[in-house]
Order: C-alpha cells, then structure tokens, then sequence
C-alpha cells in the first residue's frame, strides 16, 4: 500500500481554482476534468504491459498494450464528477457504479446502489471521488468491491484528510491511495479543513 500526493504545479493551479467559494459550477466541473486528466496519467503509470506485434509504416516492431481491463468506479454522485476526465485518457475503461450516503448527524454511510461491470476480478479497479473525509464511505466501497472478487485496486480522490487516510490504511492495507493534496483535518461537522465544500453540491448547483 502507498500513499501518493501528487505535486504537480498545473495541480496545484487548478485545485486552488477550485478551493474558491466564487468559482461557478462550469469552472468548477473544467477543472475537475483537467485534474482527472492529469491524475490519470500518474495512477496509470504501472499497469501491466504485453507485447503486441505490429507495422509500422517502415517495419514491423513489438510494441506495448494494456494487459488489464480498467474499471472506474465513482462513489456516487460526486465520484461522477472525475469519469469524464479518465475516459478522456483512458477510453477503454469499463465503469462501475456504487452510491454512498452520510448520514449527516452520525456521519455513518450506507449503500444504496451497486452494479459493476463483468471481470472484476481480473481489472484494475479505480474508485474516484473528489473527497476523502473521515473515509467511511470508501472503506464501505472499497469493502462492496472486494466481496465481488477485486483485488487490484486503487483510490483516487482531490482532497484528503489525515483521518480519512489513516481509515483507509488501517482497513484496507493493500489498497494504493492517490490525493492531489492532503489537507490539514476534519472539523466538528466532518468536512475537509480548508477543503473546497461539498463537491456534489458544488459540481451540480444544488444545495
């Protein structure tokens, strides 16, 4: 298991974009994609390889393929949010879908829908979700995931917090953690300190 946290200055540039309480919706959502863009490039970076035989326009070669099928999955509704900038890069990924809601007073998950695509077993599996907070709710997807035979997976959020880190290490070991930043703590009612709000909300202009 690592913990990854991308320092990349267009990162950087676009999450601080994105941090602001004055920036629209449509802003809001073309920076989550250039982000995803960008983080898929790095999440990427050791899947499996084969040889593939072809021409060139001057001679044949043996280049390289993917050797694993990739499923996103988002943590629904945010994790909708990073799909489209993934597919950009990765256009033969499969996705999965698993929606998660807080209970806002016990601050407690629960499922209230999975449906995943066929060879799970056998992929690499992403789950994004713009926030990483006190990790209930990916640990319950990560958890969801595994029952249906995963073992290859991968968290990818913006925003993390030591707490919510710590969760996910603790329950999950073997699973690789990628953030484009970890921030400073969790306050009294569960959010992200300074985080960027709630990335649902802020994503699809509701309240």
């Amino acid at each position: 298991m690592s913990l990854t946290i991308l320092d990349h200055a267009l990162i950087k540039h676009k999450l601080t974009i994105m941090r602001d309480k004055n920036t629209s919706t449509y802003i809001f959502k073309q920076n989550l994609d250039e982000i995803a863009k960008l983080m898929a490039f790095e999440v990427t970076r050791n899947i499996p390889l084969k040889d593939k035989e072809i021409e060139t326009p001057i001679c044949k070669m043996i280049g390289k393929e993917m050797d694993k099928q990739i499923i996103l999955v988002p943590i629904l509704r945010a994790g909708i949010g990073l799909v489209d900038g993934f597919r950009d890069i990765i256009p033969t990924a499969k996705i999965g879908h698993i929606g998660m809601e807080r209970d806002e007073e016990t601050l407690i998950p629960r499922e209230y829908y999975a449906k995943f695509p066929k060879g799970i077993e056998d992929s690499v599996v992403i789950v994004v979700d713009p926030m990483l907070a006190t990790g209930g709710s990916a640990n319950m997807a990560i958890e969801n995931i595994k029952q249906r035979g995963a073992k290859n997976i991968r968290l990818v959020c913006l925003v993390g917090a030591p707490e919510g880190v710590a969760a996910i290490q603790k329950e999950h070991p073997d699973v690789d953690i990628m953030l484009a930043a970890l921030d400073e703590k969790l306050n009294e009612n569960g959010y992200i300190v300074p985080g960027l709000g709630d990335a649902g909300d802020r994503l699809f202009g509701t309240d």
